[in-house]
């Protein structure tokens, strides 16, 4: 008698004597995905063929994908444990002299290491989990890409997808529902993704949340192959007949079912092998299933979907070949503005400091208005900070109302204040001081917003004047926008610091010398603050003082120092 074949070896007998199935093009797509996913943001167009896995959590999703794999590799667990989506690319290798039939993986985000112990992929799994989402239960789109080599698995990439939950717990969001088939639909409405929709045997068929989405991305059925579990766990005197044949949910593309580890024989550490001889054993022993061979079973589900995704790779490859033709034209477009490339540092030397010369060049033409290109509908370089000082700021200027919030009983009780308890005969200095500092400060604000503006022209200056040859560069031309702003900013401060410095200086300091006739203009204001007529005497002496004080600024304009002695002499004999 001869020897009994097990399930798992005659996948692997399937996967060393059928060649041809998935032998070419499946392993071409899985290079196009090694090229490709560095940069699938930038390719969003471009869709690869591939096998989605979805299903509710803890329908078995993770022991269907172990079991096509024949290697416990997978975190497992009562909660969500597939968190991001996981891209597993199967390689078949055929067994050559001196190989000596080991099984590896190896992580696209650690290239070069590859992991012969399975147990330390699961912990890398868990691991680049959390670094991406945390360690409370958060979910990601972000993809975790795992090639696995051995000369037991049929040729095929399969994207396992974070299960449908309905309750968020940990850190998860309120709408966790809402994110996660979102997050589904984005794979399975791609016309070129296969959709493996894994239903337990122990729940309504008619209510899968699986069979649900695959329906609404996949309204025909011709992209969904239905896989129902845990069919050795319903409920007495039941069975799944009516579901394998399609008779409930239909399927084109049908359905398989299949007996998955529990999490107890997990806990036991009850091996991939062993669960699959239970499993042969249970459909063929099983009065309803014996007859259903063809659609039951780990390993008719993988050559099912080995054989299913080559023909859909060979439905989809005229497409697929001209959206690479089409994106490869458009990136050799782009790259051919960039250039030749250039091989000695000698070279690049040559051409960086050509291109920092002419920029140079450049700034200084816009600057000095000897540029090229003159531009007949604005102001531009030079030309706008030359009007920005003659016109904007100037008009900004004449719009400061030297007596804003100033009026004359301000002013009158500046004087009073400044007085104290004596009557002063000559209008004291110090009001005058400090109502003139408060105004002077009224001009900080025009002269900052100049300042802002011809800050903001510059920056336009540097961006404009830009060689083409930068173009071919845009690296150095990012840099050198963050220099030419960092520079520009480095003065801004010191700028401030000026006008500040300015203005304060004016304020210690008011001119008070020039038109008399502002004097006089200022002498009559203060008349016009008289106290009342019961204070006339005084109001006379302080009216000859005021005169005195304007001829005694007369005096000093002119130079007439002696007789300013004799004005002051004569005005205390007659006060």
């Amino acid at each position: 008698m001869g020897e009994e074949t097990s399930p798992l070896d005659s996948l692997r007998v399937n996967s060393r004597t059928s060649p041809v199935v998935g032998s070419s093009l499946i392993p071409i797509i899985n290079k196009l995905q090694d090229i490709l996913a560095p940069v699938g943001r930038e390719l969003t167009n471009i869709s690869l063929p591939q096998v989605a896995v979805i299903g509710s959590q803890s329908s078995g999703k993770s022991s269907v994908l172990e079991a096509l794999v024949g290697r416990d590799f997978l975190p497992r667990g009562c909660d969500i444990c597939t968190r991001r989506p996981l891209v597993l690319m199967l390689e078949n290798r055929p067994e050559k002299p001196g190989d000596d039939g080991k099984e590896w993986g190896e992580f696209r985000h650690l290239p070069g290491k590859c992991f012969y112990d399975f147990s330390k992929i699961r912990r890398e799994i868990q691991a680049e989990t959390e670094r991406g989402v945390g360690l409370n239960k958060r979910v990601s789109d972000k993809q975790i890409f795992l090639k696995i080599s051995s000369p037991n698995v049929l040729n095929m990439t399969l994207v396992d997808l974070p299960g449908i939950t309905k309750v968020p717990v940990g850190d998860q969001p309120i709408d966790i529902e809402a994110m996660i088939r979102n997050m589904i639909m984005v794979y399975i409405q791609q016309e070129s993704c296969i959709i493996l929709a894994v239903s337990p045997a122990n729940s309504d068929l008619a209510t899968s949340d699986a069979l649900q989405m695959a329906r609404e991305a996949d309204p025909t059925g011709y992209r969904t192959i239905g896989v129902i579990t845990k069919l050795d766990i319903m409920d007495r005197g039941t069975d799944a007949r009516n579901f394998l044949l399609g008779k409930v949910v239909p399927l084109r593309l049908g359905y398989i079912g299949v007996v998955s580890r529990s999490q107890e024989d997990i806990n036991n550490n009850r091996s991939i092998a062993d669960a699959l001889s239970h499993e042969e054993k249970f459909f063929n022993n099983h009065p309803v299933y014996s007859s259903l061979s063809g659609c039951c079973g780990i390993p008719q589900l993988g050559r099912k979907l080995n054989q299913i995704l080559e023909r859909h790779i060979r439905t989809v490859f005229p497409s697929l070949k001209s959206e690479l033709n089409s994106e490869i034209f458009s990136v050799g477009k782009g790259l051919r503005t960039y250039g030749r490339a250039l091989e000695p540092d000698v070279e690049k030397g040559v051409i960086l400091l050509n291109i920092l010369s002419k920029y140079c060049e450049a700034f200084s033409a816009m600057l000095d208005g000897r540029s090229q290109d003159i531009a007949t509908t604005e102001l531009l370089g030079g030309a706008r900070i030359h009007y920005i000082f003659q016109t904007t700021f100037v008009k900004s200027l004449e719009e400061v109302d030297p007596c804003e919030d100033l009026t004359d009983a301000d002013i009158w009780m500046a004087i009073q204040n400044a007085v104290g308890l004596k009557n002063s005969l000559f209008v004291p200095e110090v009001p005058f001081e400090v109502l003139v500092k408060r105004q002077i400060a009224m001009l900080l604000e025009p002269s900052l917003q100049c300042l802002r503006y011809v800050y903001d022209e510059l920056l336009k200056i540097s961006r404009a004047c830009e060689a083409a040859d930068l173009q071919s560069f845009p690296v150095l031309r990012r840099r050198m926008d963050d220099i030419m702003g960092k520079f520009l900013r480095d003065g801004l401060k010191p700028a401030e610091n000026m006008i500040e410095n300015l203005i304060e200086m004016e304020s210690l300091l008011p001119k008070t010398s020039g038109n008399q006739g502002s004097l006089q203009t200022g002498i009559r204001a203060l008349r016009s603050m008289a106290p009342k007529p019961a204070e006339t005497k005084r109001l006379v002496a302080s009216e000859k003082g005021l005169t005195a004080v304007q001829e005694v600024v007369h005096a000093l304009t002119s130079e007439q120092i002696p007789q300013i002695w004799e004005e002051i002499g004569g005005l205390r004999d007659e006060v």
